[in-house]
């Protein structure tokens, strides 16, 4: 089930959630550095996370799930916001060089149908980041967080359902080793939690961030058995053709 949108915005607002914006921007400007003339698109929530691109990049579009529901986008300039579904986005195709989503594929009926669109949206070669709580963390299994709704994932299943809509994971890290809990002093450590998890590669972070490219063909698979019958088939090759003029013996 989808969250409201004001109740993810409440979130960001507190002091849990600026530190968590400021973990995953970090996470996510380390891959995408340079975005001049470049078109970048939000699906989810992602407007804590969109605002360091604008005067960077050729556009910056943030689209809510229309369960979700809408706020209004930059606040300071004319608004960027599109209430859409996430399974029908009103993008011409290959038209997006990059998709950040986040809060966006654990709350999907059918994540494949969302991530099929992202596909046609996105130009050829361009970048799917995707922010997706991990069944393994502690953020996934406490709901006073944004992360603990919807459907957690494992590195496996993303793997699966980003190949089976064309995409290839290029690129894996992990964020929030620190609890989701409330207060100012976990709050001023969550920079040491966040180090040191990296560093130790621990396995329970709060979220996956993966990073995925448009494949232009799906690979064809060929299985033992077929390589064998294969192996075995004769081949036929066609003889000529007797000419017309020629008189038979």
């Amino acid at each position: 089930m989808a969250l409201d949108v004001i109740d993810i915005r409440s979130f960001y607002a507190g002091p849990l959630g600026r530190v968590t914006r400021d973990i995953l921007s970090e996470h996510i400007r380390r891959r995408w550095n340079k975005t001049q003339s470049l078109a970048v698109l939000g699906l989810g929530y992602a407007t804590p996370y969109l605002d360091s691109f604008i005067g960077e990049a050729e556009r910056v579009i943030s689209v809510m799930p229309a369960r979700q529901g809408v706020v209004n986008w930059p606040t300071d300039r004319p608004s960027a916001t599109v209430l859409a579904s996430s399974d029908a986005l009103p993008f011409p195709n290959a038209s997006i060089d990059r998709v950040l989503v986040i809060h966006g594929l654990e709350t999907q009926d059918n994540p494949q149908d969302m991530l099929s669109e992202l596909w046609r949206i996105l130009t050829p070669g361009g970048q799917l980041m995707i922010v997706t709580p991990n069944r393994r963390g502690l953020w996934a299994r406490v709901d006073k967080t944004p992360f603990g709704h919807g459907q957690p994932f494992s590195r496996r299943q993303l793997t699966d359902l980003l190949r089976e809509a064309l995409f290839s994971p290029s690129h894996w890290s992990e964020a929030l080793h620190f609890p989701p809990f409330k207060g100012s002093m976990l709050s001023k450590t969550a920079i040491a939690w966040e180090k040191l998890g990296g560093a130790l590669a621990l396995p329970f972070a709060g979220v996956h961030v993966v990073e995925a490219t448009k494949l232009l063909y799906r690979p064809i698979l060929v299985s033992a058995t077929q390589r064998e019958r294969a192996r075995l088939s004769p081949i036929l090759v066609p003889a000529a053709s007797p000419r017309l003029d020629e008189s038979p013996l």
